[in-house]
């Protein structure tokens, strides 16, 4: 099948990406929501991982991101809210699935042979529930290849996988804005300790952590982040909650 793939800029998606082709489907395009103009980069969605949108703004504006994986990016601005947020989604105006929605039409529009959607959802019936409801709308089917997974397993597949991905956001106990910008390889044991002691996701599925993917097998050249800054969103006892703005970056040949 021809699919789209959704992408944060994160390992989940990109590895997503990966057992697609594995699998014999056609990857022809991506899309992204990212938060508005202006707008905070990191925002409270029930629905969305948005910190390392940043890092696929200035891809896209300075027109690289077709360079680096050489598969064209579609973006929407997130419009709406969360407003239906039961278990099951049913359509509502404003509501920020319906930002999923309008951006994957457009897409259908471009590229009218798109069959499937692939996503990197692991564990939330909430996010994948809603992506479902959007392909049924459209006529399109949902692949969602990292359902369920082992999570320590799924870590080790995707570090083995080729995938270079660095930290971009900690919100956990044991995770500091130290750990920002840190090849997510080089984690596995701090994870794998955390999730002994205080019940982390090692994938950071529960929001303990998110990633920004520089290379990866199906990338025709290697994401190179020459400006970032820190930026901590909330710091107390308990928690900090930081992520890196990734401000300037450039494309390498491997």
């Amino acid at each position: 099948m021809k699919v789209v793939g959704l992408t944060s800029g994160g390992k989940d998606s990109c590895y997503s990406l990966m057992e697609c082709m594995k699998d014999g489907h056609d990857v022809v395009c991506l899309a992204n929501l990212h938060p508005p103009s202006g707008g905070e980069e990191e925002m409270d969605s029930y629905m969305y991982q948005c910190v390392a949108h940043t890092g696929l703004q200035v891809i896209r504006v300075n027109e690289l991101y077709d360079e680096a994986c050489g598969l064209p990016l579609y973006r929407r601005e997130i419009q709406g809210r969360p407003i239906k947020t039961d278990a099951f989604y049913e359509e509502a105006s404003n509501d920020e699935v319906e930002d999923l929605y309008d951006l994957l039409a457009f897409v259908k529009q471009k590229h009218p042979d798109i069959e499937a959607v692939s996503s990197g959802a692991i564990l939330s019936s909430y996010q994948r529930n809603r992506i479902q409801n959007v392909c049924q709308r459209l006529n399109l089917e949902s692949l969602t290849y990292l359902w369920n997974a082992d999570e320590a397993v799924l870590f080790d597949e995707i570090i083995s996988s080729g995938i270079e991905a660095i930290i971009v956001k900690v919100a956990s106990l044991g995770l500091s804005t130290k750990h920002l910008g840190k090849p997510l390889s080089e984690m596995k044991n701090l994870l794998l300790e955390l999730n002994s002691r205080y019940g982390v996701h090692i994938c950071g599925e529960g929001g303990e952590y998110e990633t920004f993917v520089v290379n990866c097998p199906f990338f025709k050249k290697r994401i190179v982040i020459d400006e970032a800054k820190v930026v901590e969103h909330s710091a107390n006892d308990f928690a900090t909650v930081a992520y890196l703005s990734l401000s300037k970056l450039h494309l390498e040949n491997k």
